[in-house]
C-alpha cells in the first residue's frame, strides 16, 4: 500500500478542522469491494471506459461493457418528473407533442457528447472547466439554479417513488411512511457502495424503464394518427402549449445532465488508473468514438421511453377524457380501469425503478458541481472518512428532499418549478458551454466542428425562445 505523505494535509474542509491528518495514497482514498481487489490481483485490467475496437472483439457482452455514463445519463431523465411531464403532455394535448421526440435526440445527443468531450480534454469536471474560462458570479448563477431545480426534483421524485409503493400495496402503505426508507436507502448505497458497484446497479434499474414501451402495447393507438404526430410538428400559441412545451425541453434537455455526464467521465478515466488531473488530461480518438457510442444508444433509449410515455397517455388517457393528469402516480392509478391492471402494474414499478435511478444522479450532479465551482474534492468512488465534506452535501441534498414531502409542497407546483426552472438556466449554461467547446485554446484539435455547434446552437435558441414566448404569453394573460 502506497504511503501517505505527512507533509500533505488532508484537502477537505471538515477534516480539517475536526481532524486534521495526512493526505491518504490512492489505494486508501477508493472504495474497493472484495470483488473489485480480486480481479485487479488477477491482473485483469482495470475499471473504465471499454473502446469499441475491445466490444467489437468480444461480441454482445462487450457492447453491454460500452454502456455506461452516456446510458445512465439518458435513463436518469426519465425520472419520475419527467414521466409525470410527459404524462400530462399526452394526457392534455394527445399526439400533438409526439414530435418533440424526435426533435429533441439529435440535440441532446449533442450536448452531452460536447458535454463529454470537453471532460474527456479537460480531465475535469463541467464546473472547473467553466469556472476557469468565465466570470465566476456568472457561472455560479447558473450552478446556484442548477441546485435549487435538482432539489425540487429529489423531493418530487421521492415523493413519486412513495407513491409508487403505496400504488403497489393498494393503500395498505402509506405514501409517506416510505419517503424516509426510500431516501436512507439512497443515501446508504452512495456511501458504502463501491464506485463500479454503484454504476452496475444503475444500468440494471435502467431495465424497469422498459415497463413504457411495454404499457403501450395495451394502449391500442390510433396508427395513422400517431405516424402524423411523429413527424409533422403540432404548435399551439398558447400558454397551456408553450408552458409544456418548456416543461418537455427542460425536462428533456436538463442542466444536471451536462454536469453528470461530464463528472461521469472524469470518474470512469480515475477508475481506469488516471487518478490526476494532468493524467486524465489530453482526449484520445478511441475513448470519444466509445463515448459518442454510449451517448447516442443512452439518449435514443431516453427518447423512446419519452415517447412511449406520452403515445400511452394520449392513446389511453386523453381518448378517454382524463385530461386533468399531473403527476406519474395519477397516470398510473388512471391506467388500471382503462388499460386493465397489469398496465397500471407495469407503469407503477417502471416509475418506482426509474426514481431509484434518478434521486441519486440527481442529487449527485448536483454536489458535483457545487464542489467543482468552490474547489472541493470528492466522488462517488471516494472513501466517506476522507471526504466527508461531499458525502455530507450528497446527503443533505436528499435531506432537503425529504423535508419537502413532510410539509406538504404540492409535487405538481414542484414539479412546475423545477421545469420552469430548468428551462430559464439551460439556455445561458448551454451558450457558456457551446463557447467553451468552440475554444481551440482548451480543446485543441477536438474543438467543436460544423455539426456540433449547429445542434448545440439550435438546442441553445430553440430552448431560449420556448422559455421567452412562455412567459411573454404568462404576462400577456393569454
Amino acid at each position: 500500500m502506497a504511503r501517505r505523505n505527512p507533509q500533505q494535509p488532508i484537502k477537505d474542509p471538515i477534516l480539517a478542522v475536526v481532524k486534521p491528518e495526512p493526505e491518504p495514497s490512492v489505494d486508501e482514498l477508493t472504495k474497493n469491494d472484495k470483488k473489485q481487489t480480486d480481479l485487479a490481483a488477477s491482473g485483469a485490467p482495470p475499471a473504465g471506459r471499454t473502446t469499441l475496437d475491445e466490444a467489437k472483439r468480444q461480441g454482445p457482452m462487450g457492447f453491454l461493457q460500452l454502456l455506461g455514463p452516456g446510458l445512465i445519463t439518458g435513463a436518469s431523465d426519465d425520472d419520475p418528473s419527467g414521466i409525470g411531464t410527459y404524462s400530462q403532455v399526452g394526457s392534455q394535448f394527445g399526439y400533438g407533442l409526439l414530435w418533440t421526440a424526435l426533435f429533441t435526440f439529435p440535440l441532446m445527443s449533442a450536448v452531452q457528447e460536447l458535454c463529454a468531450r470537453i471532460a474527456l480534454q479537460t480531465g475535469v469536471g463541467l464546473g472547473v472547466s467553466l469556472r476557469r474560462k468565465f466570470p465566476t458570479w456568472l457561472v455560479g448563477i447558473a450552478i446556484l439554479g442548477l441546485l435549487v431545480a435538482n432539489t425540487f426534483n429529489v423531493g418530487a421524485d421521492l415523493g413519486a417513488v412513495a407513491a409508487g409503493g403505496q400504488l403497489l400495496s393498494r393503500g395498505a402503505l402509506h405514501a409517506l411512511w416510505l419517503v424516509v426508507p426510500v431516501a436512507l436507502l439512497i443515501i446508504g448505497m452512495q456511501i458504502f457502495v463501491s464506485y463500479a458497484t454503484i454504476f452496475k446497479i444503475f444500468k440494471w434499474l435502467t431495465l424497469a424503464l422498459f415497463a413504457y414501451v411495454i404499457t403501450a402495447f395495451f394502449a391500442h393507438p390510433q396508427l395513422l394518427e400517431v405516424i402524423k404526430a411523429t413527424f409533422i410538428p403540432h404548435f399551439e400559441f398558447t400558454k397551456d402549449f408553450l408552458m409544456a412545451l418548456v416543461a418537455v425541453l427542460g425536462t428533456t434537455i436538463s442542466p444536471y445532465l451536462f454536469f453528470w455526464q461530464a463528472s461521469s467521465e472524469v470518474d470512469e478515466l480515475t477508475a481506469a488508473g488516471a487518478t490526476s488531473e494532468a493524467g486524465r488530461r489530453g482526449l484520445k480518438k478511441a475513448e470519444l468514438h466509445a463515448a459518442r457510442a454510449d451517448i447516442l444508444i443512452g439518449m435514443a433509449f431516453s427518447n423512446a421511453v419519452m415517447y412511449f410515455i406520452i403515445l400511452t397517455s394520449a392513446a389511453v388517457l386523453h381518448a378517454h377524457g382524463q385530461t386533468g393528469i399531473q403527476t406519474a402516480d395519477q397516470a398510473a392509478a388512471a391506467l388500471a380501469p382503462l388499460a386493465g391492471p397489469f398496465a397500471f402494474i407495469v407503469f407503477a414499478v417502471g416509475m418506482i425503478g426509474a426514481g431509484l435511478l434518478a434521486i441519486p444522479i440527481l442529487s449527485g450532479s448536483a454536489c458535483y458541481a457545487a464542489k467543482e465551482f468552490v474547489g472541493l474534492r470528492g466522488n462517488l468512488a471516494s472513501k466517506p472518512r476522507y471526504r466527508p465534506t461531499f458525502y455530507v452535501m450528497l446527503a443533505l441534498a436528499t435531506v432537503v428532499g425529504v423535508v419537502l414531502n413532510f410539509v406538504h409542497l404540492d409535487p405538481i407546483r414542484a414539479l412546475f418549478i423545477s421545469a420552469v426552472i430548468n428551462g430559464v438556466v439551460a439556455p445561458p449554461l448551454l451558450l457558456l458551454i457551446v463557447l467553451l467547446g468552440a475554444d481551440a485554446g482548451v480543446m485543441k484539435r477536438y474543438v467543436s466542428g460544423k455539426l456540433s455547434l449547429i445542434l448545440t446552437g439550435i438546442a441553445t435558441a430553440f430552448m431560449a425562445l420556448a422559455a421567452g414566448g412562455m412567459f411573454l404569453m404568462m404576462f400577456a394573460g393569454h
